[in-house]
């Protein structure tokens, strides 16, 4: 049981010591994965468009 008070305590402490993201720099971040994200997607839609188009003409 003391191990484990003394972890719990150790988190705490650790804890305390991060510089947790303000809301703005969590909404920003969160914005830009979301468009980086949607970019990627079309990019990958284009890329599947054109190589499905392409192994129509080859295989008829």
């Amino acid at each position: 049981m003391q191990k484990l008070r003394s972890f719990l305590e150790s988190v705490k402490i650790e804890l305390a010591k991060v510089t947790w993201p303000t809301r703005k720099e969590t909404v920003a971040t969160t914005g830009v994965v979301v468009v980086i994200i949607v970019l990627i997607s079309l990019y990958l839609g284009v890329c599947d468009l054109v190589l499905a188009k392409l192994m129509r003409l080859i295989l008829g």
